[in-house]
């Protein structure tokens, strides 16, 4: 970042001031490596110098776990050292949650002005631009579950009694419901659709896709927004990959269509019209078997917790085998393929075994690195599932190819160290500073229950 650069983002934050006279601060936020956001804030006065200078935080949050305790890396850790948050201010919205803020994600800089290695927005923005190199795009999406509490201490007491999927549910906390659907409409956030999902207290929302950036950013803004409606409510959000021991837990599936532009016919959907199963494209099977190759080293940054193996479980459409098929939940992939009439704007992979721990930034730029692999490597795609795989014999399974993916995180953080191209494209700084905090998560619950282990991640995400 050189002068011009700074004095560019200094003028364009005195532009924004006249329309934040009204707001206290804005919030300065980022997502750390064990999947929680993190935040500094400025007064609206301050933000023209934040935006050119920065804003000064450690660099060892990178190594922080999930408890507030700090391990080490080689890259990273110890008390010395500082970083500066600069605001996307393209990205800067007001939180209509949060009455008298704003909230803008940060690219965290060196001192001398270079992106930090470890800093995973930009991380995203690189694997975004390498595909755009090579003529492709991505929309993608997060699904968001959470699970409702109205108990004011840590136990988790479900907020309310209806059935699954159930009208009851939305009946009892319709002024809830509907005061978050205003409230991420206020902020900007295009809501697909909300419904009460399968555990106690839960629910679930979809957004539009977007460009990756944007996906990852509206990921958060939609939590953060989750839980200031909630608390304004009397109640407590929780994102956990697991609530309650015994019940299945909340996932963050990933949605991800790849994109190539056409000088006639404008952007064209490679998950849709093509020769392969289902209509799949060559490159988007590519694309598909990429990601479906790798996803054993994936969950380290998709399923990034001790306690997503309590949720990754067989049976429970969480997608525990490393399989694909088409509208197959229980697939760790699952095409979609939308409605007749529909697919050429709405074919979508979906990514199940991942949850809401991930960093998002992190987890869609390892799968962007996935996919593109799978783009030059032309790889194929196995035949698709179409039963639950659990359902299969063992020799069934090995005879189709069908493994379980990790039980374990140090299963899926020893994939992660060995996988050459998402070392390649997130770099030594990342894979190291990932496996030091997830296996400091490994020793901090080794001697865990799945009861102690849910109540300890239970309201950290």
């Amino acid at each position: 970042m050189d002068g011009a650069e700074r004095d560019r983002l200094a003028a364009r934050a005195a532009r924004l001031a006249p329309e934040l006279h009204d707001l206290a601060g804005v919030v300065l936020g980022w997502v750390d490596t064990s999947g929680i956001t993190r935040v500094k804030t400025v007064p609206v006065a301050r933000l023209e110098h934040a935006a050119a200078w920065g804003v000064g935080m450690s660099p060892c949050f990178d190594v922080f776990l999930l408890d507030d305790s700090v391990v080490s890396g080689r890259y990273s850790g110890g008390p010395v050292g500082d970083l500066r948050l600069h605001p996307d201010l393209d990205r800067l919205v007001r939180l209509a949650a949060l009455p008298g803020w704003a909230w803008a994600p940060v690219t965290r800089y060196t001192q001398e002005g270079t992106v930090h290695p470890l800093d995973f927005r930009a991380v995203l923005a690189r694997e975004a631009e390498r595909l755009a190199d090579l003529g492709w795009s991505v929309r993608a999406a997060f699904e968001i579950e959470w699970c409702l509490s109205d108990d004011d201490g840590d136990r988790f007491t479900p907020a309310c009694k209806g059935p699954a999927y159930g009208m009851t549910r939305l009946t009892e906390l319709s002024g809830y419901l509907r005061d978050l659907l205003g409230a991420l409409d206020r902020t900007g956030v295009s809501v697909e659709q909300l419904h009460p999902e399968y555990a106690p207290g839960q629910y679930e929302l979809s957004v539009a896709a977007e460009d990756p950036v944007g996906a990852a950013d509206t990921a958060v803004l939609v939590r953060e927004t989750i839980r200031a409606v909630s608390s304004d409510h009397g109640l407590v959000a929780s994102f956990s990959p697991k609530v309650l021991a015994d019940s299945v837990g909340n996932g963050g599936h990933v949605h991800l269509s790849l994109w190539r532009d056409d000088p006639a016919g404008g952007p064209v959907n490679a998950m849709s019209g093509g020769h392969e199963p289902f209509g799949l494209t060559a490159e988007g099977e590519a694309f598909a078997a990429g990601v479906l190759d790798r996803l054993p080293a994936l969950l380290a940054v998709g399923a990034p917790t001790v306690a997503s193996y309590l949720r990754l479980i067989p049976s429970h459409w969480a997608g525990a085998y490393g399989c694909w098929g088409l509208e197959n939940r229980e697939a760790a992939l699952r095409l979609v393929q939308g409605a007749l009439g529909d697919r050429s704007r709405a074919a979508n992979l979906e990514v199940k075994c991942f949850d809401e721990a991930a960093n998002p930034y992190l987890a869609l730029a390892a799968l962007l690195a996935a996919g593109r692999a799978g783009l030059a490597a032309k790889s194929s795609l196995p035949e698709p599932l179409a039963v639950d795989p659990a359902t299969l014999s063992d020799t069934e399974r090995i005879r189709l190819g069908i493994a379980a993916l990790p039980e374990s995180l140090e299963e899926a953080v020893t994939a992660f160290e060995r996988d050459e191209v998402l070392g390649d494209a997130l770099g030594p700084e990342i894979i190291d500073t990932v496996a030091a905090v997830r296996r400091g998560e490994i020793e901090l619950f080794a001697q865990s229950s799945p009861e102690q282990i849910t109540e300890a991640t239970r309201w950290r995400h």
